[in-house]
């Protein structure tokens, strides 16, 4: 049985309520202390990836693991041991995820679950749609007009583009250019829905502007197969598997109940661990704070300075004391952020076992990550410098996709 819909959760790893926020809206850790996932799943209702299904995926495609499932950072689900049954049946599913366009200027966290979905599309030869949600951030963040979050979106797009995602498998659209297509879905999805179940699960006041009581649905619609008939047709049976952050999970198991109503199938989800802030897991990566996060504009001098004057460093004080008693890498960001970028396990390995016990210092780590990042932003600004809007609009151009 589904677990009831319930208010924003909070917890952490020490059962103090108030120091860590997980919601779609407020993700907040004052702790100083790695979040504690397994709670989170508990509070959630959701499952573990275990190592089983990881090597069943690894059975079913043929391939390695993603790193990202390798080493937990996409951690738990929804469902997704039962699309898996159906793909072994010769029934395809598809993927959805998304993006809100609160600034033109992308960062790493940001990149992450778009390089995770492209691996799942690449390794399961499915179709994709990615909603820009324009509307959204228009709603609930409204620093801008509303012409000015469309146009950002098209900028995030290219960047998404330069993921690499097939144009023959992919479909992006943008919630205001889309909508018409969407509303039947929406609409259904609205009726379903009660004022106050939308206001106890995304917190929402009552002096908040209707676009934020109305705009769930809509982030809702994509996920049910017949929003897309140019793709799919009228069918409402198609598996959707959608890869996003666990503070995104509220939103769908609202969709989930909806669904059982609508006689629509369930989404099934796929959740990833939080990318932190460079300055540490109680930081926050915005773009008023340029050195909170490594952006996709970066130069290659400005990721060095980043990382070298501001990475929070779980080693020690000094040398001396470093070779004594080795880094914390709980907290440690260089050594968190090689485990989401690092590919080879057994490099990443030594580095743990190394800087663990003090026999590596955090400037040799600190060097080691500035290469790898500046590599992944140089390659990404190649490939984006390559994206046009004509091409741009191709991808957002309402036809066929393989499937």
């Amino acid at each position: 049985m589904e677990p009831k819909q319930e208010d924003p959760v909070q917890t952490n790893a020490e059962g103090q309520e108030d120091e860590v926020t997980v919601n779609p809206y407020t993700v907040e850790n004052k702790t100083g202390k790695p979040i504690d996932y397994d709670k989170l799943i508990d509070k959630f209702g959701c499952s573990r990836i275990s190592p089983e299904l990881i090597a069943r995926i690894e059975r079913i495609t043929g391939q390695r693991a993603h790193r990202f499932l390798r080493r937990g950072i996409f951690f738990s689900h929804r469902d997704l041991d039962i699309i898996l049954d159906k793909y072994e049946k010769g029934l395809k599913f598809y993927l959805y995820t998304g993006r809100g366009p609160s600034t033109e200027a992308m960062h790493l966290g940001h990149l992450m679950p778009f390089i995770f979905t492209k691996y799942l599309q690449d390794t399961f030869n499915i179709p994709l749609v990615i909603q820009m949600t324009d509307d959204e951030k228009f709603f609930f963040k409204g620093e801008a007009d509303l012409e000015e979050y469309t146009r950002m979106a098209r900028e995030n797009i290219k960047d998404i583009i330069a993921c690499g995602f097939d144009l023959e498998k992919t479909f992006i659209f943008i919630d205001t250019q889309y909508m018409g297509h969407l509303y039947p879905n929406v609409a259904k999805f609205q009726k379903a829905l009660t004022f106050n179940q939308v206001k106890g699960i995304f917190g929402i006041g009552d002096s908040d502007n209707c676009g934020k009581i109305a705009y769930p649905a809509i982030q809702a619609a994509p996920s049910f197969s017949n929003s897309f008939p140019h793709i799919f047709g009228k069918r409402t049976d198609v598996p959707c598997l959608i890869p996003q952050g666990i503070d995104q999970d509220p939103y769908f198991r609202m969709t989930r109940d909806v669904a059982v109503r609508l006689k629509y199938q369930k989404t099934g989800c796929i959740h990833s661990k939080f990318f932190p802030s460079v300055k540490g897991l109680d930081g926050k990566m915005s773009s008023s704070d340029f050195n909170s996060a490594i952006f996709l504009t970066d130069t290659q001098k400005q990721i060095k300075d980043k990382i070298n004057k501001y990475a929070f460093s779980g080693g020690g004080r000094t040398i001396e004391e470093h070779r004594e008693k080795g880094a914390n890498l709980d907290v440690d960001i260089p050594f968190i952020y090689l485990s989401f970028f690092l590919e080879s396990d057994e490099r990443l390995e030594e580095i743990r076992a190394g800087y663990g016990k003090g026999e590596i210092l955090t400037g040799d780590v600190k060097k080691e990550l500035i290469g790898i990042l500046q590599e992944l932003v140089r390659e990404h600004q190649e490939r984006r410098a390559k994206v046009t809007d004509e091409i741009v609009d191709k991808y957002l151009e309402i036809r066929p996709i393989k499937f």
